[in-house]
């Protein structure tokens, strides 16, 4: 299976009946949140050791099951502003944008980084791209 058929099965599952809005619009807003941290999927990487959640971001890049992060502790890690701009865009509450982020985040960094390897991290906006028009259009 190639890395897009693995990132397209694994965002479908995450957001099969998560999120009861635009499933579009959801996808699209926490793509751009992804890719606006500082120093990219690397960047949110280093940001989830600093913030204490070094076993968690692990098991997304390693093999085997992913380990779950709350709503909190994703707004911890990326700071209220991008929760804020995320629930803007979608018109609900940030604590809803925080939870449906964090549902797809695990799954999201799993599937971009096969072997526990980021170097094939910038598949991930082609993928995204691409799944969006083969979920949704």
């Amino acid at each position: 299976m190639s890395l897009f058929d693995s990132l397209s099965s694994a965002a479908a599952s995450a957001l099969s009946g998560s999120f009861g809005g635009d499933q579009t619009a959801l996808l699209q807003h926490a793509t751009q949140v992804l890719q606006g941290q500082p120093g990219g999927l690397q960047g949110l990487v280093d940001s989830f050791h600093a913030a204490g959640l070094s076993e968690q971001v692990s098991s997304w890049l390693g093999s085997g099951s992913n380990l779950p992060i709350t709503a909190e502790q994703l707004q911890g890690v990326l700071g209220s502003g991008p929760v804020a701009a995320l629930a803007e865009k979608l018109g609900i509450s940030p604590g809803e944008a925080a939870t449906h982020l964090a549902s797809v985040l695990p799954g999201l960094l799993d599937h971009a980084s096969p072997d526990g390897n980021l170097d094939a991290a910038h598949l991930l906006d082609e993928g995204l791209g691409a799944l969006k028009s083969r979920l949704f259009g």
